[in-house]
């Protein structure tokens, strides 16, 4: 793929959530990560992909019909889609009547995002916001996400960067040589469980973080909080002292577990593998920001 092209799942603009400002947040696929608590499983496939959406599908079949490779067929609990035969082609979704189909995830160019991003550049300046890519993890897609970043700080446009750190150091030098922030992952200092629970060890993911920090590119950690998972006493007490030896200097914002990506992983066919993890109670949030700010840190639990 050409480096002035992208995979790119989901455009959102007007999303106060990712960064100073009113911001346009690009999110791309592919991740090597697979953690358990995902939200946008969606973005791990790091090619198109499509998804099924069962509400409004009407068994009428014209999709399996339209299905060139045969992977489609009607069970009674509706589409059954093959994915080791299924090819994303697309037929099925031209064919679908009711929207039930659709393909997440498509090649863009760097020029058609940059647009998309510059029709609210009024706002980015008034707001103080600009432009984020998250993901999925962006260090998957280095040229894409740079280049992005260069013609954003061309025009003058605010750039944040959402990764988990899990990716080769030459992939973040690239992307932070057009960072003006870093929003950066920390889930899990005990490298085991952090293969356990994620997929892969820590181990790039601290050096990345070191890379980052020493750049001098403003940081914020962000802790998603897990109950069983990642949210004892030690693990955020490590996270902590972690971020302390680097800079005492670094906010945190704490990430409350929640459970909106759950539907999605029925769309693809996936198991989504915490149903029956309920959300940390205000008191227990509480008290891992006490943890945390017992290092001297200022912490922030986000909504």
């Amino acid at each position: 793929m050409d480096n002035s092209e992208g995979i790119v799942f989901n455009i959102q603009r007007y999303s106060i959530d990712d960064g100073p400002g009113v911001r346009t947040t690009v999110f791309v696929k592919g991740c090597p990560l697979t953690c358990l608590w995902c939200s946008n499983p969606e973005s791990q496939n790091p090619m198109p992909e499509v998804s099924y959406r069962y509400t409004s599908c009407k068994r009428c079949g014209t999709c399996v019909d339209a299905c060139p490779v045969h992977a489609i067929s009607l069970t009674h609990d509706g589409v059954h889609i093959d994915r080791k035969l299924c090819t994303s082609c697309g037929s099925c979704i031209e064919s679908c009547l009711y929207e039930a189909l659709a393909m997440s995830g498509k090649k863009m160019t760097v020029d058609e995002v940059f647009k998309v991003a510059c029709k609210d550049k009024d706002y980015f300046e008034v707001s103080g916001g600009g432009l984020t890519v998250s993901g999925g993890e962006i260090l998957a897609q280095p040229d894409f996400v740079a280049e992005l970043f260069r013609r954003c700080r061309d025009e003058g446009i605010h750039t944040c960067a959402d990764t988990s750190g899990c990716g080769e150091k030459a992939a973040m030098e690239k992307i932070l040589t057009y960072s003006d922030l870093i929003y950066f992952d920390i889930k899990h200092m005990d490298s085991d469980k952090h293969q356990l629970y994620c997929g892969g060890p820590n181990d790039r993911i601290l050096d990345n973080l070191k890379l980052v920090v020493n750049s001098g590119v403003p940081i914020v950690i962000r802790v998603p909080l897990i109950p069983g998972y990642n949210n004892s006493d030690e693990n955020i007490a490590h996270i902590s002292q972690t971020i302390v030896e680097f800079n005492k200097d670094i906010p945190v914002n704490i990430l409350p577990y929640h459970r909106y990506g759950a539907n999605k992983y029925r769309m693809l066919d996936m198991v989504y593998p915490l149903d029956n993890v309920v959300s940390l109670t205000e008191d227990e949030l509480k008290r891992a920001r006490q943890i945390i700010e017992s290092y001297g840190l200022n912490c922030e639990i986000s909504v």
